[in-house]
This record gives structure tokens, sequence and C-alpha cells, in this order.
């Protein structure tokens, strides 16, 4: 019974969770515990803990009084989150570099092709996701530290939709399959120095192109109309 209740739970928070990367629901917009569940077909018990674990992602926000709203992306945000996961993230692939083996290589390079393929045909979704999640873990899967792997992949879902954001409006669709090989290049030849320096101004570099979109979208929010 108890293993049947956790995977409604994940369900729903999967189902929430695209709900919010997509944009379909919106940053600052109310989350109806009882109109979720009806709309999922679900007591609100799962709703109510999905809702829980959005929050330790970063999706949802839980207020006094008001309830759980989705998060809204914030320019100010954005540094702490990207700067933690190019730290933790370097960390990580320092400590695999050495172990990955010639198989794990061809794997990352398989992942790579499927993921510029899902960008050449535009699924963002795939792209800024699940391929992109599993080319770094493959990268980062000899490293034997389970608990910053634990954090890393925290923070990758926190980031989720600032990284669509750079794929779809700040120009990561150009230049994320060509830092993508470059760093799939330096692990092949086992530098893990450049390999480490390259990650983190890979992960730095998509920062600043998101913040600098996200001060302009602020920038015009706050402007009035002419």
């Amino acid at each position: 019974m108890a293993i049947e209740h956790k995977t409604r739970t994940q369900l729903v928070a999967e189902a929430i969770r695209a709900k919010i990367l997509s944009g379909e629901i919106k940053g600052g917009e109310p989350l109806r515990q009882a109109a979720l569940a009806t709309e999922l077909n679900v007591s609100r018990i799962p709703v109510r803990e999905a809702l829980l674990q959005l929050e330790a992602e970063g999706l949802v926000n839980f207020e006094a009084h008001k309830g759980a709203t989705a998060t809204e992306l914030s320019a100010s945000q954005i540094d702490e989150i990207f700067d933690i996961r190019a730290l933790l993230e370097a960390e990580l692939l320092s400590h695999s570099i050495g172990g990955l083996t010639e198989q794990d290589l061809i794997d990352a390079e398989l992942i790579l092709t499927e993921l510029e393929s899902a960008m050449d045909a535009g699924d963002t979704h795939l792209v800024t996701g699940d391929l992109n999640s599993r080319f770094h873990g493959k990268l980062y899967s000899r490293a034997q530290r389970p608990q910053t792997l634990e954090l890393v992949d925290m923070y990758s879902k926190n980031s989720e939709r600032y990284v669509r954001m750079h794929i779809l409006l700040a120009g990561g669709l150009t230049t994320a399959p060509e830092e993508h090989r470059i760093l799939l290049a330096h692990c092949r030849s086992k530098d893990t120095k450049k390999a480490c320096d390259f990650l983190k101004k890979h992960i730095l570099g998509a920062k600043n192109d998101i913040k600098k979109l996200l001060l302009k979208l602020e920038d015009e929010k706050s402007s009035p109309s002419t």
C-alpha cells in the first residue's frame, strides 16, 4: 500500500512539475489543491505531498493564508542556483572523469546525438529535461559521491525552467550542442582541469545569458507602456 501511495504522489508531482516547466502554470499562479486533485483524479493527500516535494525543488512556494503558488522566475535567484551548480558539478566531474570507461563515453556520445536530434526537431522538453540530465549524469556517473549527486539533482530540477528559457529565448539552442561536444572531448582525453573549467564556463555562461534576458523582461514589465 505504501509503495502504491508513493508512486501516486510521484506521478502527481511529475504532472504538476510539467505544467510549471511548460509555462501552463505561470509564476505566481495559485495552486489549488482541490482543483488539482479533481483534475488529476486523486485525493488531496498526494497533491499536498507532491506540492511539498516541488517546494523542495524550488518550483512551488507556500505562504501563510495564501497557500501554494508557482514560484516566479527571478534574476536575483539565478546567481545562487547556477553558482552552486557550477561548483557541485565540477566537483562531481573531477571525481568521475578518471573512472569513465570507453563504454561510458560512447553512451554519453549516443545521448548527445539524441539530444542534438531533439534540438533539430524543436523538442525543447527533451532537450532541457531528460536528455540534458542524462548526458551530464553519464559524465558524473563514476564519481562515487551519492550525496553530492543528490544535491546536483535537486538544483538541476530547480534550474530547469531557467535552462528552458536559455534554450528557447537566450541563444542556448545554438551554443549548447557545440559546448557539449567540447566537454565530451575533454572527458575523453581525461584532462580533468580543462573539463572542469569548461563545465563551469558552460554553466555560468548559461546563467549570464538567462540573467541578461530576465533583467530585460523585468525592466519591460516595470516600465510604463508608451
